[in-house]
C-alpha cells in the first residue's frame, strides 16, 4: 500500500450545506420554516422550556414530607480548637463564644475528633463523636452531655 494508492472511503458524508438554492430542499429557509423562535439564528431553547407555558414541576402537586424545617444544626469545633484552653478548663459554650471559636451555638454544640488535643479540659457540649470522647478522657478530661 502506498500513499498514492489511497482512496477516499465511502462511509465518509459531506456534510450537509443548507441554505444553498431551492433544489437541495434546504435553501432559502435553511430547513427551519418561517418565522418563529426556532427560525432564528442563536436560539438556544432548553430542553425543558415549554415556551412560555407554565412547565411540569410547577403544574404537579408537591407531596410527601419535607424534615428541612425540622433539621438541627451544630455548631462544629474540632479538638485541636481546644488546645487554646489551659489544663483543667471546663469548657462551655458561654466560653466557646467569649473566646471566639464560635459565633452562635446554632442547635448546640458538636465536639468532632480532628486535629490533635494536648491538653487535659473538662468539656461540656450537646453532642461528641465517639473518637472525641476517647481521646478527651485518654488524656484525663472529663466529657458532659448538656
Amino acid at each position: 500500500m502506498k500513499l498514492e494508492n489511497l482512496i477516499k472511503s465511502p462511509e465518509t458524508k459531506n456534510r450537509k450545506r443548507v441554505g444553498r438554492g431551492t433544489s437541495s430542499g434546504t435553501g432559502k429557509t435553511s430547513g427551519r420554516g418561517q418565522k418563529g423562535q426556532n427560525s432564528r439564528s442563536g436560539v438556544s431553547i432548553k430542553p425543558w422550556f415549554e415556551g412560555g407555558q407554565t412547565p411540569l414541576y410547577r403544574r404537579v402537586p408537591k407531596r410527601g414530607f419535607n424534615n428541612a424545617k425540622f433539621r438541627k444544626e451544630f455548631a462544629v469545633i474540632n479538638l485541636s480548637d481546644l488546645n487554646r484552653f489551659e489544663d483543667g478548663t471546663t469548657v462551655t459554650p458561654e466560653l466557646l463564644i467569649e473566646t471566639g471559636v464560635i459565633k452562635k451555638t446554632l442547635s448546640g454544640i458538636k465536639v468532632l475528633a480532628n486535629g490533635t488535643l494536648e491538653k487535659k479540659v473538662n468539656v461540656k457540649a450537646n453532642r461528641f463523636s465517639s473518637k472525641a470522647v476517647s481521646k478527651i478522657e485518654e488524656l484525663g478530661g472529663t466529657t458532659e452531655v448538656i
